[in-house]
């Protein structure tokens, strides 16, 4: 008997004139029923799926399939039910998979009644449909969406496709399924990220239709979440209305909305002609980030930005305000989504190099070929508001305004006459009012409605944070004009999260005291923020409150964010007397002040440590805490007492414009000679800056007019500005800035304006004060940094610098629109960097200076240029490294060198539970609880460890035994996952054995033990590791090399350096056919071999140990070998025969291989394009994929109109970050044939690696633009027919017209003995260069201009006396040369797209690669002494500061003078002092000579131990130093290895090849052999 069906009940939606959407819970034994009962009979049903739905639902469709029919019809036979399973995922969404599945169901023999059900995502709905849509002309088709995505968005609408190597989805049909059956119960076992994708369309529907759908979207988002995401709604929950949750309930209505609108549209507009086009809101955009993002970034989240930026275009073209574009922003984020392109959640999932390509050219291009593309115009869904299109179809919108809104920059162009004389400019509401009136809202009892409040990135930052503590509810009103705050009367409850800031430092402060009054005990709560607000100060505040009974802690740096704040179970805000330093920022003041009503005890807070600063903010907020009913009394200028009480809210409550904004406007009238009238801020205003126009503007030679309410400025005829003279403008400091950019064209009233009380400016956003100086240089502006103020020289605008400069913005809005105002009287108007950081505070800045004020502007991709780009930002913080091994494999030490290198904290786990559980392992183990005891402390702070006191910017070393408990693996492999590097250390275990029996610290092993605990721990070492690195000391370099490399490698893990080849150059790898790396080790012949290449490739299926026992560990011997022996990156390669290679072994072989290469942290890994390649690129972390495809007979892969050619590539683009063809020439066209592919497919975004094999298909290899593999005459065999070498490629390029030859000189007096042109012309020839390096003798910079000017100017060598002279004749210097004060070499390049001179100094580099190759001690544990006190000297500090030497003490004849380096070094080393006699000197690890040979006395205890001397004097060759050393057994560097070295980086700088050392060095050592 058949069992009884469990039949759902249903909502049906119409769709082209019948119900065909089926929506529900729990719906397969409906399925099955409604199709036999109510669609036509088939004889064959065939239901496709992929494997990973097929292990979930398969069965349960077969049996329910059978159940159904035996009560539809138990009399009769049951028709076939046919299942066919595809690999998931995009790749089968292809014309070859579907010409299978139709040879598949003609082999089944299915004829026309056949019924066709698509059980999955879009790929498997759209694939399926296509082959329902032709099969035998078009059978039934039915879809059973899978993911949320499909059910809202893929499955409606008939639209079926497969995709093809031009692109996704281009070809296909329209054919309508019969039924589209949304089962709601499928969706819980998506995962989190999966739902969130699939809500991206349906928040996109509701804003482009429904605007009360788009309300319950805002406002539901945590119910309809947990209907999803919560295990509460199991078995058949759901399945009738009766037992159907109201968190159920909701889930259907906003599924079913979003499905009814799109089957609304399709029904009027089935082959989208117009109305069907609005279904692509954020879809332009967004498939154009997708294209370059995916496979790891999904389709919704990319969507999701992509309505975001679709709504700006909408805000740009005034059709949509901004409180539409920011609560659109609020909702996609409350869903999980990102929504802008920095957005942490995409930084998170996709690679920097994927990021890096997304720019706005790049965009616009991929729209270019968009169906959606009309000319010169996009076709954009422009929303007029929440719910509501400009029009019932797309919109044509010029490609310039998109560019505009999707540049990372602005360019903004000097305004001439034709802007209007006249304007009146609303700011939006003031940032400081709104963060405290949501506060105080959010605080109060009753419901408040704000209207006017900002809406910006900061306010909602706020709003989150306050949500999040449960403090309130929020709603909104008047199409989200008004925002309703029912105010929790102070009751808060601790986050489930931490609260992430960013970089609102209002919010931030504020909210410091705030969670004090959360009253759960035995929790705490974390605020954090971005890496610039982890710099900025609120140790007063925090010490304050300490003082005060609150429990706080600082999870990194003292003194800033992040705070861990911990709740005792009643309000942790004591109150009672409160003192406070107020001198630093007011905003301290006002956090005290807005939560002290709700302390324990009345607050008297008292003021002191100085002045108080921007006293008006705190009037301010005094002011508006009597507006919400607490007044508090004022005792004196530095006292305050509040009372107990508790807020009641004002039934409404305006929120005033932005005074400090409202200057930027005015700032333009000034500036232009125009009236600019803000009609809403006047001398009554609560904020400070509204005195700017009438105490600043007015003094400045502006006609200034101030009501109560309304300001309107009219600025002098342009050019005529005042200076301000003395100011202080302490009452509005953060107005400096605008003050600042108007004075530097106030060339009247003696031209200097002097700008003081602005103390607290060098602590915002950014180092404000400095930044202003540095930018206003670039106008040419010269401006003075003071402790409390700034100095700004005018001069006339039209003398400013004619080019345009590009202004960094240090993500700081005020500097932003600061230098826009500027720019637009600046001749060469400027580039503002940084578009978006506006958002803090007017997120339409750009839309009124451009469509309100009638300034020029259009897009800008800033391009990076060889400067520090922030004022006093931090570094981005990235996830910690974790290293785990057995003990004795050098876990400590190795990572105290890689934190000193890399500037990490170092931790030591074992240290670290010894502090914290306050007894040594040892008493641990001892004691009563044993190792359990101690497993258990190890477990509970590894976690907190990794997500809280040292979660980024640390490396931790583990103990041995950390993979013994189950829940330390737990946590490591969490830790990956949320893209962590965990580096396992493997171990030489005779050596590790030989260390562990002289080790006394730790328990330890009897005889043997080690080795069978290595074993048993092997396994679990792997499984908790992303990365591994073999120690051995038989490596060749031993220990310093060891080091080194893992210097190399958590670098590279931990994406800090990744060791790349530049690509904007011709690049080359060579490739190693030895079959065995140790043979090149011999006479440094490895370093001859990778001369000119820049990279080496391993190719192991060349390697003897590819056929032998333990081929891995063989391999990774190999691969070690050749890391210590070259610092180039490594391009691993394990070819097939098949292949053109040499590997017999299985494919299950191969990918180990391949996977393990990822692992050991190879830079490149080649892969040739096959079904592995998708799951190799996946895995790849951060190697770098080559996606190759070899033919050796060049008869499939042919370059010109090849279709094979043309999906090969499409294929390899899925799976590659570097695609890489090669074919083979029978003829020499051939060669431009493939140069006019590469011509097509290749650019920086997607780089192209395409070249012919064969003696005719040489001249491919010189045209190759990128990592062209090559040879050399010291290689036994080449790697493949044809292979020519890097010299041999330069002659033919130099032939072929396409690499210049150019001029370097050596410049200075005297060098007419100087070896470096017989270097240089050496390594030339070597190299096959065609320049040529010759002398220009001058004492004097200006000698030099006409070398710089020369059109085949190539580089410059610099030596005494223009080191410091030439600088002026550059355009920027590195970072290096500016700490050093001295340039020694100067190098052509390009800013802001025009040449320019850059100046380095390779003098220091010279001696850290001496000095490296020299290594006696680790750098990080050694001393080092400097002689001399001159330039040279500088440069030596700055090598022992880059090398990691800690503790150095400077000797000079002239005490003062080795005082004053000690004074300007002092902040890069733990310890550097001077001292007057070398015989108090301690001996030290290194010693380096940098003063011209003479008679010192070096005393014999300077060498009582081993040691390093360098002296950079090489004539005579031994110098007292240098003899004083060779006496005593010291390693010694003479001065001219030190000038081969610093040369040889010359050179790479120049040519961008790997110097040939050995042919550069012989060239000097004969030229001074000579000479002496």
């Amino acid at each position: 008997m058949a069992r009884a069906l469990k039949l759902a009940e249903v909502e049906r939606i119409p769709i082209l004139g019948t119900e065909s959407i089926v929506c529900g819970f729990h719906l397969v034994d409906y399925i099955w029923a409604d199709i036999f009962s109510n669609l036509p009979a088939a004889s064959t049903y065939v239901l496709i799926t992929d494997s990973n739905l097929a292990k979930l639902y398969l069965l349960q469709y077969q049996e329910s399939f059978q159940a159904a029919w035996a009560h539809h019809n138990p009399a009769s036979a049951a028709p076939r039910l046919l299942t066919h399973v595809l690999p998931p995922g995009e790749l089968s969404k292809s014309r070859a998979t579907k010409s299978a599945i139709e040879d598949w169901m003609f082999s089944e023999k299915c004829t026309r009644d056949t019924t066709v059900l698509a059980l999955g995502g879009g790929v498997i709905g759209d694939l399926v449909g296509y082959v329902a849509a032709t099969f035998m002309r078009g059978v039934s088709f039915i879809q059973i969406p899978t993911s949320l995505l499909a059910m809202v968005d893929s499955s409606i609408g008939g639209k079926t496709a497969v995709d093809t190597p031009a692109g996704k989805n281009l070809v296909g049909s329209f054919w309508q399924p019969k039924r589209i059956y949304m089962d709601m119960a499928v969706l819980s076992t998506l995962p989190q990220r999966e739902f969130s994708n699939g809500m991206a369309e349906v928040i996109k529907t509701a804003a482009i239709w429904d605007s009360a759908e788009f309300d319950v979207l805002e406002s539901s988002s945590v119910e309809i979440r947990r209907a999803v995401l919560s295990s509460a709604h199991g078995g058949d929950a759901g399945l009738t209305l009766a037992t159907r949750s109201a968190e159920q309930t909701l889930l259907q209505r906003v599924i079913a909305a979003s499905a009814r609108v799109k089957a609304y549209v399709v029904t009027h507009d089935e082959r989208e002609s117009g109305m069907r086009g609005l279904l692509n809101f954020g879809h332009t955009i967004g498939h154009a980030i997708e294209a370059i993002l995916s496979p790891q970034v999904l389709h919704g989240e990319c969507v999701a930005v992509g309505c975001v930026l679709e709504a700006e275009v909408a805000r740009r073209m005034g059709h949509l305000s901004e409180v539409g574009v920011a609560r659109l922003v609020r909702c996609l984020r409350a869903y999980g989504l990102p929504t802008a392109m920095d957005d942490p959640l995409l930084r998170a999932l996709a690679s920097s190099e994927q990021l890096a390509e997304v720019r706005p050219q790049r965009l616009m291009d991929i729209m270019g070929v968009d169906k959606k593309t009309v000319g010169t115009q996009k076709r954009l869904v422009v929303l007029k508001q929440l719910g509501a299109t400009l029009e019932l179809k797309p919109t044509n919108v010029s490609d310039a305004l998109i560019l505009e809104v999707l540049s990372v920059g602005v360019l903004v162009k000097p305004v001439d006459d034709s802007a209007a004389a006249e304007t009146t400019v609303i700011p939006p509401g003031s940032k400081s009012i709104s963060n405290r009136a949501l506060q105080l809202a959010a605080l109060g009892k009753g419901v408040c409605r704000l209207r006017n409040l900002l809406h910006s990135d900061d306010t909602q930052v706020m709003m989150a944070a306050l949500q999040a503590m449960g403090g309130c509810e929020f709603a909104w009103e008047d199409g989200g004009d008004t925002l309703v705050v029912t105010g929790g009367g102070g009751a808060l409850h601790a986050p489930a999260a931490e609260l992430y800031l960013g970089n609102a430092g209002t919010a931030a402060r504020f909210l410091t005291t705030t969670v004090n009054l959360i009253n759960t005990g035995g929790e705490s709560t974390v605020l954090t923020g971005n890496a610039r607000m982890k710099l900025r100060p609120c140790g007063p505040l925090v010490d304050a409150l300490r003082t005060n009974g609150c429990t706080i802690d600082y999870c990194e740096k003292e003194g800033s964010l992040p705070l861990r704040v911990s709740h005792s179970g009643s309000r942790g805000f004591p109150g009672g007397r409160i003192q406070l330093a107020a001198s630093v920022s007011s905003q301290y003041v006002s956090s005290i002040l807005l939560c002290a009503p709700y302390a324990q005890e009345p607050v008297r807070l008292e003021l002191v440590g100085g002045k108080v600063i921007s006293q008006p903010y705190i009037d301010m907020t005094l002011a508006m805490m009597a507006q919400f009913g607490c007044h508090v009394q004022r005792i004196s200028e530095t006292e305050y007492l509040i009372p107990l009480c508790a807020y009641t809210n004002p039934a409404e409550y305006v929120v005033e414009s932005d005074a400090s904004s409202a200057t930027y406007p005015l700032a333009f009238a000034a500036i232009t000679g125009r009236q600019c009238t803000i009609p809403n801020i006047g001398s009554a205003s609560l904020q400070g800056d509204a005195r700017f126009a009438v105490d600043v503007l007015r003094p400045m030679g502006c006609t200034v007019e101030q009501t109560a309410t309304s300001t309107t400025v009219r600025g002098p005829p342009r050019g005529q500005l005042q200076a301000l003279g003395d100011i202080d403008m302490e009452p509005m400091t953060d107005a400096f800035l605008t003050a600042s950019v108007l004075a530097a064209v106030a060339p009247g009233n003696g031209g200097v304006s002097r700008i003081r009380g602005i103390a607290n400016q060098h602590v915002k956003e950014c180092d404000r004060i400095e930044a202003m100086c540095t930018e206003l240089a670039r106008f040419g502006v010269m401006a003075v940094n003071h402790a409390d103020g700034i100095d700004v020289h005018a001069r006339p605008f039209n003398e400013l610098t004619s080019a345009m400069p590009s202004v960094h913005c240090y993500d700081d809005h005020r500097v932003a629109m600061s230098f826009s105002v500027l720019a637009c009287l600046a001749p060469g108007g400027a580039e503002i960097r940084e578009r978006r950081c506006v958002g803090k505070t007017w997120p339409q800045w750009w839309d009124v200076l451009a469509r309100d004020l009638g300034a020029p502007i259009a897009g800008a991709d800033p391009k990076d240029e060889h400067v520090e780009a922030e004022a006093g930002a931090a570094k981005v913080s990235l996830p910690s490294v974790v290293v785990v091994g057995m003990r004795g494999a050098g876990k400590s030490t190795l990572s105290k060198a890689a934190a000193t290198a890399l500037g990490l904290t170092f931790v030591d786990m074992d240290e670290y539970l010894e502090q914290q559980v306050g007894q040594t392992i040892p008493e641990i183990i001892a004691s009563e609880g044993g190792w359990p005891a101690f497993r258990a402390h190890e477990s509970r702070l590894l976690a907190q460890a990794l997500t809280k006191d040292f979660a980024t910017g640390a490396i931790i070393a583990c103990g041995g035994g950390v993979v013994e408990a189950p829940e330390n693996c737990t946590l490591l492999q969490r830790h990956m996952s949320s893209n962590g590097a965990v580096i396992c250390l493997t171990p030489n275990m005779d050596q590790v054995a030989e260390f562990l029996s002289r080790d006394k610290t730790r328990p330890a092993y009897a005889a043997g033990d080690a080795r069978d605990v290595y074993e048993r721990r092997k396994p679990l070492y792997g499984k908790v590791s992303n990365y591994e690195m073999l120690v051995d000391t038989r490596l060749p370099g031993a220990w310093p090399k060891i080091e080194e490399e893992f210097v190399r490698l958590v670098a590279f893990a931990s994406g800090r350096n990744c060791n790349r080849v530049d690509l904007t150059h011709p690049s080359y790898f060579v490739s190693l056919t030895a079959k065995d790396v140790g043979e090149y080790l011999e006479n440094d012949r490895l370093a001859a071999v990778t001369a000119g290449a820049h990279a080496v490739e391993l190719r192991a299926d060349l390697l003897a140990a590819i056929d032998e026992d333990d081929v891995l560990a063989k391999v990774q011997w190999q691969f070690a070998m050749l890391r210590h022996a070259t610092p180039l990156p490594v391009v691993f390669t394990v070819r097939t025969v098949a292949q053109g290679g040499a590997f017999h072994g299985s494919d299950a072989q191969r990918l180990d291989i391949l996977h393990a290469a990822i692992r050991w942290g190879a830079e490149y890994v080649d892969v040739e394009v096959d079904t592995h390649a998708a799951a190799l690129y996946a895995a790849r972390r951060n190697s770098i994929i080559i996606a190759s495809h070899h033919d050796p007979t060049g008869r499939q892969l042919r370059w010109s109109q090849c279709e094979f050619t043309t999906e090969i590539l499409h294929r390899a683009r899925s799976c590659g970050d570097i695609v890489k063809l090669i074919s083979f020439a029978n003829q020499w066209s051939d060669n431009l044939d493939c140069l006019e592919f590469v011509k097509r497919h290749h650019s920086l975004e997607t780089p192209l690696i395409a070249l012919n094999m064969g003696y005719e298909g040489q001249m491919s290899r010189a045209l190759c633009p990128v990592l062209t593999p090559v040879t050399h005459p010291l290689l036994a065999a080449k790697a493949a027919p044809g292979q020519i070498s890097v010299q041999q490629i330069n002659v033919a390029r130099a032939t072929a017209g396409l690499l210049p030859a150019r001029k370097m000189a050596l410049c200075g007096t005297p060098i007419q003995h100087s070896p470096s042109p017989a270097m240089h012309n050496a390594a030339f020839s070597a190299l096959g260069l065609p320049h040529v390096y010759g002398r220009l003798e001058t004492a004097e910079a200006s000698g030099l201009a006409e070398l710089f000017a020369d059109p085949e100017f190539g580089g410059a060598s610099v030596t005494i006396p223009l080191k410091q002279s030439v600088i002026p004749l550059l355009s920027q210097l590195t970072p290096a040369a500016r700490r050093i004060g001295a340039v020694n070499t100067v190098i052509p390049t390009t800013l802001g797209g025009k040449p320019a001179l850059l100046g380095d100094n390779t003098d220091y580099l010279g001696m850290v690669g001496c000095l490296r190759r020299s290594q006696a001690v680790a750098f990080s544990k050694a001393t080092a002494l400097v002689v001399g006190a001159g330039g040279t000297t500088r440069a030596a500090l700055y090598a022992l500061y880059t090398l990691g030497v800690g503790s150095v003490v400077i000797y000079n004849r002239t005490a003062q003078r080795a005082e004053e380096l000690v004074a300007e070094f002092s902040e890069l080393f733990a310890s550097l002092i001077s001292v007057s006699d070398l015989a108090a000197v301690e001996s030290p690890d290194y010693v380096v000579g940098t003063i011209p040979a003479c008679d010192l006395v070096y005393p014999d205890s300077l060498f009582a131990k081993a040691g390093v001397a360098l002296d950079m004097a090489y004539k005579p060759r031994w110098t007292p130093l240098l003899e004083s050393a060779k006496r005593h057994g010291w390693t010694v560097v003479p001065g001219v290895d030190v000038l081969i070295e610093q040369g040889i980086h010359q050179l790479e700088k120049w040519t961008h090849l790997t110097a040939p050392a050995k042919i550069m060095a012989d060239a000097v050592y004969t030229k001074y052999n000579a000479d002496n």
